[in-house]
């Protein structure tokens, strides 16, 4: 079975709200700015409908036969119909078990959407058995099947108020968490350039969620302790092989 934990980042869709909102004189701070204060003033809150989010990186943590790997998808100035495609043909190729945190609420619509919006095709996952009848009661889209598994939702029995963030249950289980950097930093690092700090941050995201995943394959008896062990290793191998500075970060604050 093959894995792929996934987590996006966004910021404002600065030409959906500069064509919405006549705002052509403005500057993409400004326009970003308007976008917020727009939505605040009618929910109380700036966090955007998830129609204005624009993609700007994605991060996977692919395990496949006997490997490991975490990375972020394109490169640093890939535009975003380069990352939504590798996305989607990711599952083409692997036709993966995906996993995530409030993918379902929040990932895999904005995704939809970015995908209609630059014309990507991912037939794969829209598959519901007309095409492959092993997915008539396993796809990706019925919320209760196990192609996704949103751990939030899973984890949460469903429950509004049973959900809880992936920081704070990732620090419950001695994981590293967040490490400084928050989704509600993005756009103000993304106006700094900060493209690079941006997906090293996913990938932790993306790595915390793989963590979690683990641990509930064993509350579920997928795998036993030994097996579990196995898990971790692989995943400490794997990325301090990389020999990067925020992989470096994530394993000194994992508790043994």
């Amino acid at each position: 079975m093959n894995l792929f934990a996934f987590d996006i980042e966004t910021i404002p869709d600065i030409e959906f709200g500069r064509r919405m909102w006549n705002l052509e004189n403005l500057s993409d701070e400004d326009v970003g700015n308007v976008m917020f204060f727009k939505h605040k003033q009618k929910t109380e809150s700036e966090f955007l409908p998830l129609n204005q989010h624009r993609i700007v990186a994605i991060s996977v943590a692919l395990r496949v036969n006997q490997t490991f790997k975490v990375w972020s998808l394109g490169e640093e100035d890939s535009n975003e119909a380069e990352l939504v495609q590798r996305f989607f043909d990711g599952i083409e190729k692997y036709v993966p078990n995906l996993l995530s945190w409030n993918g379902s609420g929040f990932d895999l619509p904005v995704l939809h959407y970015r995908a209609l919006k630059h014309k990507v095709q991912a037939p794969k996952y829209w598959d519901t058995g007309t095409v492959d009848n092993n997915f008539r009661y396993n796809n990706y889209l019925s919320r209760f099947h196990s192609r996704h598994i949103d751990l939030m939702d899973v984890l949460s029995g469903y429950q509004l108020k049973g959900r809880a963030s992936l920081d704070q249950i990732a620090s419950m289980l001695g994981f590293p968490g967040k490490l400084g950097m928050s989704g509600d930093k993005v756009w103000s690092c993304w106006l700094s350039n900060g493209i690079n700090k941006i997906r090293n941050y996913c990938e932790t995201d993306v790595l915390n969620t793989y963590l979690v995943f683990l641990r509930f394959e064993y509350l579920r008896g997928n795998l036993d302790q030994s097996r579990l062990k196995e898990e971790f290793e692989l995943v400490r191998t794997s990325i301090d092989a990389e020999k990067k500075e925020h992989f470096d970060e994530f394993l000194s604050s994992w508790e043994v």
